[in-house]
């Protein structure tokens, strides 16, 4: 039985649907375009956007919606909350931010403490550690960004600057490393994704994925994407 859910992602985003579609041909993923609210790099889409994206996923029947933009969770205490309860009501199905899956997925893999390497500027590297903190329980060991400014530009990152920014942050202490959706394919195939530091490297698409997989109930092991997908453990 094929399984169709919905993935909403900045208008500037030219990843996420790549990785989607090296999913088995059963998950078919359904995409919606948000533009920015403007207010400044990383910040949260248009509310419209939303309510209307996640409007035309319900007609198409998903069975889930991920809004695959982490850094928006990170710009309002209550964002997680109320941008889902949102996104249900329009689609009519359930909803999760990539945020939210991210701080799951790195607990279910029984892990604590984290490094986290993304294309953020610091401040907004600083606003993540919080976020995890306080919604999730995760203590950041080590931030790494770079500092980018342009959206667009972060999908022609190549892979090499995630395997550099994995060796600066390599520390004993770190269970996990985490990188966001839009280098999220720079990640997966830098060898740091397979295990080159001794440590797992969840991306946001892996752990959305994940969230997916373990909504539906699904029995399905990815291996070829990581230890997350290839046990799929569940919540702690």
């Amino acid at each position: 039985m094929t399984r169709h859910f919905g993935v909403l992602i900045p208008s500037t985003n030219t990843t996420v649907e790549m990785e989607c579609r090296l999913l088995p041909a059963t998950y078919q993923a359904h995409v919606g375009r948000l533009m920015s609210s403007g207010g400044g790099s990383f910040s949260p889409s248009r509310d419209e956007d939303i309510d209307h994206q996640s409007r035309l996923l319900g007609t198409a029947k998903v069975e889930m919606v991920i809004l695959a933009q982490t850094s928006a969770s990170l710009f309002a205490e209550d964002y997680d909350d109320v941008v889902t309860k949102r996104m249900s009501a329009a689609a009519g199905v359930p909803a999760i931010t990539s945020a939210q899956a991210v701080g799951r997925a790195v607990r279910a893999l029984g892990a604590r403490r984290v490094a986290i390497v993304s294309p953020y500027s610091e401040a907004v590297n600083e606003r993540a550690a919080r976020y995890f903190k306080a919604k999730h329980g995760l203590e950041t060991i080590a931030l790494e960004g770079f500092g980018a400014t342009d959206a667009y530009a972060i999908g022609k990152l190549g892979p090499q600057n995630a395997r550099d920014a994995f060796a600066r942050v390599d520390r004993p202490e770190i269970e996990v490393s985490w990188c966001p959706a839009a280098i999220s394919r720079r990640c997966r195939r830098s060898p740091p994704g397979s295990g080159e530091f001794g440590k797992p490297v969840v991306t946001t698409n892996q752990a959305s994925i994940w969230a997916m997989l373990r909504a539906f109930k699904s029995a399905d092991r990815l291996p070829a994407f990581g230890r997350l997908l290839g046990e799929l453990p569940a919540d702690a």
